[in-house]
């Protein structure tokens, strides 16, 4: 496996780009450690899938450079990047055996047939698949296929790197978790660099150890799962990943503090930005609650749905819609109420970009 280092990229699709406007990928410079879990997350048009095929040789970036181990390899063909890739749709071989397909890729590279072996039963009962060696994969159901995809993609020690791309589009949704569980497992036992490129934000916070989160060409954000939720540096960060996603309402800024439709709204900590004028408070669901004491943002509740373990309560204020998702009783449907934003979650943001300071709220 390899270090994987994207060095001042960007890319074009027009012969002559004039503007950042023109560029499919703005200047990105990234750096993946030899060995761990990595996803590409966003919507679709933000640029992911030009990056993977970049990689992955099938498009040669109009500037910048790519490195496998700190060696070149920006002109080189797919073939000669030694790259495995699994896709949305099973890659397989119908009329062979589940073990004839997981061996294809050792037998076209002239291994001998008994690390051949060893290495098709290693990888069928990380699957979970034994059972199923001789069977035709035209007899597989789509999970299973992926699986053998996904195997074949493995099989080999000497890749530089596994790239997936949306792998679990065409898989029903109640088999996705399993195959999501499965691949975390896949990665914690062979230890392979990984990319996972998804437009599903549980697939990447499920699957990655650190999400490239992209947005119009540009990494927005760079990080955990867990930093991702708690500390968005962008407000498409924080409103993109999270069900319902972070609530982001217009505010003033005026001497250091934040006022939304003229209530003052207590953040997490100091404001970065200089002077005053109009910004953004970023508050996720989680940390929105119904105040007990009379205190808090006015507001009245326009629908309650009960999601089972929790209920999700949509509310209007000064004309934005907030979201709160609480545990045990809620309100009903038209009820004024006064919504308490927890202080050590409440952000500022300014022109889209994180711009408060960690303090001592509560």
């Amino acid at each position: 496996m390899a270090q994987i280092k994207l060095s001042n990229l960007r890319h074009s699709y027009r012969p002559d780009p004039q503007s950042d406007a023109d560029y499919a990928l703005k200047k990105i410079d990234l750096t993946w450690d030899d060995g761990g879990a990595y996803a590409l997350l966003g919507p679709s048009g933000c640029g992911k899938s030009t990056l993977l095929n970049i990689i992955s040789g099938l498009l040669v970036p109009s500037e910048g450079k790519i490195l496998f181990d700190d060696q070149d390899v920006t002109d080189l063909p797919p073939a000669k990047r030694n790259i495995a890739q699994v896709f949305q749709f099973p890659v397989i071989y119908d009329t062979m055996t589940v073990y004839d397909n997981l061996a294809f890729p050792l037998r076209n590279r002239g291994r001998d047939e008994d690390i051949v072996k060893q290495r098709v039963m290693a990888i069928a009962e990380m699957l979970e698949v034994e059972s199923m060696l001789g069977t035709r994969a035209a007899n597989l159901s789509p999970d299973n296929k992926q699986k053998i995809s996904m195997g074949r993609g493995l099989v080999r020690q000497d890749v530089n790197v596994v790239m997936f791309d949306e792998p679990l589009t065409v898989i029903d949704p109640h088999l996705k978790w399993k195959l999501r569980s499965k691949l975390k497992e896949l990665h914690q036992r062979v230890k392979a660099t990984m990319i996972y490129v998804t437009h599903d934000q549980t697939e990447a916070l499920t699957f990655a150890d650190q999400v490239v989160v992209m947005q119009d060409g540009e990494i927005v954000q760079i990080g955990t799962p867990v930093e991702l939720f708690e500390r968005p540096a962008h407000t498409f960060v924080g409103h993109f990943i999270g069900s319902p996603g972070m609530n982001v309402l217009p505010c003033d800024v005026k001497g250091g503090a934040a006022f939304f439709g003229g209530e003052k709204v207590d953040l997490e900590g100091a404001v970065k930005c200089s002077g005053d004028g109009s910004a953004e408070i970023g508050i996720r669901p989680e940390f929105v609650s119904i105040a007990s004491n009379g205190s808090g943002v006015s507001a009245t509740v326009r629908k309650v749905s009960d999601i089972g373990r929790h209920k999700v309560v949509e509310a209007v204020a000064h004309d934005q819609r907030i979201h709160a998702i609480l545990e045990g009783e809620a309100p009903n449907q038209g009820d004024a109420v006064k919504l308490d934003f927890k202080q050590s979650q409440t952000r500022l943001y300014k022109d889209g970009w994180l711009a408060s300071t960690p303090g001592g709220g509560a």
